[in-house]
């Protein structure tokens, strides 16, 4: 009996750290240039497809009514609380670690990137990379999990 308690515990634990290490929930997102924080996002999954919308913008010097002026897409002039800004992200097939094939949307320039997602720190943080072409040519931000 104690085994099997001590067994379910692992599992238990070990379940939990799975979970942690998903981009799967909410993150403050922070500026690699200025290392600010700028607003948190909560990134959700459907059919095993990623998406991220912002949920509050942090950022003390940016509008909190802003809208996405220079998107060119579906999102032009739509507040940037509650946009869409990453679509179609998938676990990749050959690492486990990471998560792409989606893009990213910067509101700030309207600008969408393809995007590549991993988790760090055990899931504490996010690594996401956007880029144009291929992931050596982009830059990367480091979020941080808030829950």
């Amino acid at each position: 009996m104690k085994q099997l308690l001590a067994l379910l515990a692992a599992a238990l634990v070990c379940g939990g750290a799975v979970a942690q290490a998903s981009p799967v929930g909410l993150w403050k997102t922070i500026d690699d240039g200025t290392k600010k924080e700028k607003s948190l996002v909560r990134i959700t999954e459907s059919a095993g497809v990623l998406s991220g919308k912002v949920e509050k913008i942090l950022d003390p010097e940016a509008k909190a009514d802003a809208v996405c002026e220079k998107c060119s897409d579906e999102r032009k002039d739509k507040p940037v609380v509650g946009l869409t800004i990453i679509r179609n992200v998938k676990k990749n097939a050959d690492d486990a670690q990471l998560w792409d094939g989606g893009d990213i949307l910067d509101p700030n320039n309207g600008k969408v990137y393809k995007v590549r997602l991993k988790p760090a720190d055990g899931g504490q943080k996010l690594e996401v990379r956007g880029y144009i072409g291929a992931p050596l040519l982009g830059r990367t931000q480091v979020w941080q999990r808030v829950e």
